[in-house]
């Protein structure tokens, strides 16, 4: 189930954002400290009164477990495109729900926002995160070499990108 967030999900998110396996392939290192969720969150709210996005929680039904984020974010109403993105913790991994979160946000950006494409950003070494993506359409665009540096470790990240007439619904 995707919600907005609430102050409730900020030692969750605190979780997840500092957890160093879950952020091992992100732009930025884990968090140190708590005030780095409740930052999270207000930005959150901040992206949805202004109209530039949508970041929300991710709710396992079966025991509304908080098991990660999914946004839709940049988005350009005169180019008619946005980037999707999305974290979840480890203990979610493989079942799906990256690409279930995904696919219902891709969902709305099509039929409700009425965008004409979707990109998205992953670490070339982050083989799970190109499922998800290749599961629900997206096209491999290119690659930005060494366009990241966290921790003194250089990575490159591979482009997506998909169009409203390859969507799958």
């Amino acid at each position: 189930m995707l919600r907005p967030f609430a102050e409730t999900d900020t030692d969750a998110i605190f979780a997840l954002q500092s957890n160093p396996r879950v952020l091992r392939y992100w732009d930025s290192p884990p968090w140190k400290n708590r005030a780095q969720a409740e930052r999270f969150i207000a930005v959150c709210r901040q992206m949805e009164q202004e109209g530039t996005g949508a970041r929300l929680a991710v709710e396992r039904t079966s025991d509304n477990a908080f098991i990660g984020w999914c946004s839709l974010s940049k988005w350009n109403p005169d180019y008619r495109s946005a980037k999707i993105g999305y974290c979840f913790d480890e203990a979610a991994w493989g079942n799906g729900f990256a690409t279930e979160a995904a696919g219902t946000l891709l969902q709305w950006a099509f039929d409700t926002l009425d965008l004409n494409r979707v990109q998205s950003e992953t670490d070339t070494r982050n083989a799970g995160s190109s499922r998800v993506l290749e599961k629900l359409g997206f096209i491999r665009e290119g690659t930005l070499r060494e366009d990241c540096i966290v921790d003194g470790e250089v990575s490159d990240s591979w482009v997506y990108g998909l169009l409203r007439r390859g969507w799958k619904r």
